[in-house]
């Protein structure tokens, strides 16, 4: 039997930098409240990719507007 995996819901104003861009773009998405409910693990792996696609996107945009920040 496969172990259910925990789904710990997620607090938008309590999260971390990193986890602050990953959260607007999933809200940007639709997955908001999706991800509150059941926290990062309830995404498919599609959403994970296009969220995680949308974040490389964006820091590869801020790299080249500011070209000595650091990710």
């Amino acid at each position: 039997m496969p172990k259910k995996r925990k789904e710990d819901p997620i607090d938008p104003n309590n999260l971390k930098p990193e986890d602050k861009m990953k959260f607007e773009i999933a809200a940007e998405l639709g997955l908001a409240d999706k991800v509150i409910a059941g926290g990062w693990r309830s995404l498919t792996a599609k959403e994970s990719g296009r969220i995680g696609g949308l974040i490389t996107k964006k820091r590869r945009e801020q790299s080249v507007t500011e070209p000595g920040a650091k990710d």
